[in-house]
C-alpha cells in the first residue's frame, strides 16, 4: 500500500492520524545520499501524494528544522533538526561508541573507508563511518540503507538468518536479487554458508562494477550478530590478492569490536562445553 492509498478516516480520527504520520515518514525517506535535494513535484511523484499534501508536510518539517530549503534552487534537503532527533539514539548505541576507534585504526591501516552497519530486519544501515584519505574513494554515508543481496554487509546479516527467512526475503523482493530463480536461490544459500565459514563476506563488483566491499560480523555476549564492519573501496585499487588482505583486516577489526562489547562468536560457548 502506497502512502496515497493509506486509509482515510471513516469516523475514526486515529485512522486519519496514522495515515498522516505514514505519509510524513514516506516524505522523509525520499531523501537519500544519491538524491539529497528534491523538489515538491519530485517528492510527490515518488510517494504517490498530491503536491499540496507534500507541500503541507514539508512546511511543517521546515518549521521544525527537519528539512530546509536550498537558497539557490529552492529545493528541499534534510535539516539539522534530525540530528536532535537521532542524536540520543546514536549516543546510546554502544556498538557505535565501541567501534569508532577501531574503525579509525582500520582506515589508517588499509587506507580505505571503514563503516559500522546494523540490521533492522530487512536493511543494512550505516551508523558510523571513517572516510578514506584517498581522493577517489567509496563512502557509506550515515543513515545509508542497503537491500541488495550481494552487498557485503547484507550477506553478513543474512548468513545468520534461518534459511526460510532468507528465501522469503529474496522471493518477496524485500532483498533485491535481479533474475532470482530456484537455482540462484540455492546458490545464494551456499554463498551465505561460505560467508559464515570464512568469517567475512565479499562483494567484488557484484552490486556495482566499480566497487568492492568486504564485511565481517560483530557478535554480542549471546553469540548473535549485532553489527558488521564494512570496508568499501574502488575496484581498480583492489586486486584479488589485496581483497584477501582487506577481508582479513576487516574480520580482525570486527573481532576487536566483539571483544570490547563483551561478545563472542556464535558457537564458541557450545564448542567449549562439548
Amino acid at each position: 500500500m502506497t502512502p496515497a492509498e493509506s486509509p482515510e478516516t471513516t469516523g475514526n480520527g486515529d485512522t486519519k492520524g496514522a495515515s498522516v504520520i505514514v505519509n510524513a515518514i514516506a516524505v522523509l525517506r525520499t531523501f537519500t545520499a544519491e538524491d539529497p535535494l528534491l523538489g515538491v513535484t519530485e517528492i510527490a511523484n515518488r510517494v504517490g501524494l498530491h503536491k499540496s499534501t507534500v507541500s503541507r508536510i514539508l512546511a511543517t518539517f521546515e518549521q521544525e528544522h527537519l528539512v530546509e530549503r536550498d537558497p539557490e534552487t529552492r529545493r528541499f534537503r534534510l535539516g539539522l533538526g534530525l540530528i536532535a532527533v537521532a542524536g540520543p539514539l546514536l549516543a546510546e548505541l554502544e556498538e557505535r561508541r565501541v567501534a569508532y576507534p577501531v574503525l579509525r585504526e582500520l582506515t589508517e591501516q588499509t587506507g580505505e573507508t571503514s563503516a559500522l552497519m546494523v540490521w533492522n530486519g530487512t536493511e543494512s544501515m550505516c551508523v558510523e563511518q571513517i572516510a578514506s584519505h584517498h581522493q577517489i574513494k567509496h563512502t557509506t554515508p550515515l543513515g545509508a540503507r542497503y537491500q541488495d543481496a550481494m552487498s557485503a554487509s547484507v550477506q553478513v546479516f543474512l548468513s545468520a538468518e534461518p534459511e526460510e527467512r532468507v528465501r522469503a526475503l529474496l522471493r518477496s523482493g524485500t532483498i533485491a536479487y535481479p533474475g532470482l530463480d530456484d537455482a540462484s536461490l540455492d546458490g545464494y544459500q551456499l554463498k551465505l554458508s561460505d560467508v559464515a565459514g570464512r568469517g567475512w563476506a565479499i562483494n567484488y563488483g557484484e552490486s556495482s562494477i566499480d566497487e568492492v566491499g568486504v564485511a565481517a560480523p560483530v557478535f554480542d555476549h549471546r553469540g548473535d550478530i549485532v553489527a558488521a564492519v564494512l570496508i568499501p573501496a574502488p575496484r581498480f585499487r583492489v586486486s584479488r590478492e589485496r581483497l584477501q588482505s582487506l577481508g582479513e583486516a576487516c574480520a580482525a577489526a570486527a573481532r576487536v569490536v566483539t571483544t570490547r562489547l563483551g561478545g563472542r562468536p556464535s558457537g564458541v560457548g557450545e564448542q567449549a562445553q562439548s
